[in-house]
């Protein structure tokens, strides 16, 4: 099914077409050019996508768009970056899909993924979500991009690092319903506390459609905040959280053997009992919140039950495989995408509940800033209480917590992902539970793949 046209991209950019094309696909990284695919060559400050144009086509573009000259069928535009923001512009002004941004320090892509889910449910195959966590200035317009006209829901992730960029991206999709996951430490490098986090979070209320739904976890400290950020915006906000008066609230959640959660939950005047597949009272936050959305979106609420009950680990956000041993096999949970104090937390909050020894092999927490020993020290009592008895302690940033763990367990503390897996395999053995969690620039990813076997 074609997705853009040269008649469209010239359009939409304000660019000239050197011929007509069709595309079923947009891409910027060469590597991920499909059959079909319009290859946009972004211009950035270490590389050139226009060094790529050969290697685009020859795996099988269509169509790019361009600044510099080339042989190849493609749109000329002045700007490839503006180019991309004007496609993604076009692609939401053309849809008239239900549109729900999806933001939060922790939290934002688990919810994101489930939330597509249970909208699949009730609209087969007429759902479009953000794909990895593409949620920057550039993996935002790509989502959008990517988006088929015919799109019923689309779920779109946005994340930031400094302030003012949410308010940006927002404006590009234009959400009919903002969620805030929660707000915890997560970038203070570049922020003076946690309000200003909340602040930056917010931004997200200020792109909502007429009429939109502004979602906001109740529990959090910062909950009058996000609601005073959301009421210029939004025609209505919805809380979401275990706490008494929340919109959406949890009145039961118990944990079954398999690690999974029985929730019982209340949705405006309505109750849902359902299955979560998801271990851990985080994964309970943010199946509240996708309800409340699913809600907001008109959507069905017990459809959206059972794709909760059958939602599988996502990739470095909770997967778990047996891992194979001389003798048998340890269970790895893969938490390698990315980490900072309250996912952290959380994450071995559900080691702790997993049979057998446990192993931790933990990677700094990145852009904290000064407070970033406070932080990883400060990580010491959720160790000692999710049981693990050898903790494998990962770069640089690590010393503190590797001191403040000293003579409560065996601690490994190693420079890279390579040492962590050599260390990994030395002390893993039959029956154990390991988890894999740190910061994604460390490169965990490779643990996991490691102790896989690929």
């Amino acid at each position: 099914m074609t997705l853009w046209t040269s008649a469209e991209i010239a359009a939409a950019t304000g660019g000239t077409a050197s011929t007509d094309f069709a595309t079923t696909g947009v891409a910027f990284d060469s590597r991920e050019v499909g059959p079909g695919d319009l290859f946009v060559a972004l211009t950035g400050e270490s590389t050139d996508g226009h060094r790529f144009l050969d290697q685009a086509f020859a795996q099988g573009a269509a169509g790019a768009v361009i600044s510099a000259d080339t042989p190849h069928p493609h749109v000329r535009v002045a700007d490839t970056f503006a180019a991309l923001e004007a496609i993604a512009r076009a692609a939401r002004a053309r849809t008239a899909a239900r549109v729900i941004g999806v933001t939060g320090s922790v939290g934002k892509t688990s919810a994101k993924e489930a939330l597509f889910a249970c909208l699949d449910r009730s609209m087969r195959g007429q759902v479009h979500r953000s794909v990895k966590s593409y949620n920057n200035h550039t993996g935002v317009p790509l989502s959008l991009a990517r988006m088929p006209a015919e799109t019923q829901a689309a779920v779109l992730e946005m994340g930031m690092n400094h302030s003012g960029e949410l308010a940006h991206l927002t404006t590009l999709v234009r959400p009919h319903v903002a969620i805030v996951t929660a707000i915890a430490p997560a970038h203070t490098e570049f922020f003076p506390d946690e309000a200003a986090i909340a602040d930056a979070k917010g931004e997200i209320f200020q792109g909502l459609e007429p009429g939109g739904t502004a979602i906001v976890p109740f529990d959090s400290p910062h909950r009058d905040r996000l609601i005073a950020a959301a009421q210029p915006y939004a025609a209505r906000v919805v809380t979401f959280g275990m706490g008494k008066g929340a919109d959406v609230r949890a009145i039961e959640a118990m944990r079954l053997d398999s690690g999974a959660s029985f929730v019982t939950a209340r949705v405006g005047t309505r109750e849902l009992s359902f299955t979560l597949s998801q271990p851990g009272d985080h994964w309970v936050s943010n199946a509240l919140a996708v309800l409340a959305a699913v809600d907001a979106v008109g959507a069905d609420l017990a459809l959206a039950g059972l794709a909760l009950a059958e939602l599988g680990g996502l990739v470095g956000r909770g997967a778990r495989f047996e891992a194979p041993l001389a003798g048998g096999t340890a269970l790895v949970i893969d938490e390698s995408y990315n980490a900072n104090p309250a996912s952290m937390r959380a994450t071995l909050a559900v080691l702790a509940r997993e049979p057998g020894r446990h192993v931790a092999v933990l990677g700094e927490m990145r852009e904290l800033g000064e407070a970033s020993p406070a932080y990883h020290a400060g990580l010491a009592d959720a160790v000692e209480a999710a049981r693990v008895e050898t903790a494998v302690l990962v770069g640089e940033a690590m010393m503190p917590l590797a001191q403040a763990l000293a003579g409560r367990m065996d601690i490994m503390h190693v420079a890279d992902a390579s040492a962590a897996l050599d260390a990994a395999h030395d002390v893993l053995a039959p029956g154990d539970t390991v988890l894999v969690k740190g910061s994604n620039g460390v490169g965990l990813s490779r643990v996991v793949a490691g102790l896989r076997g690929a």
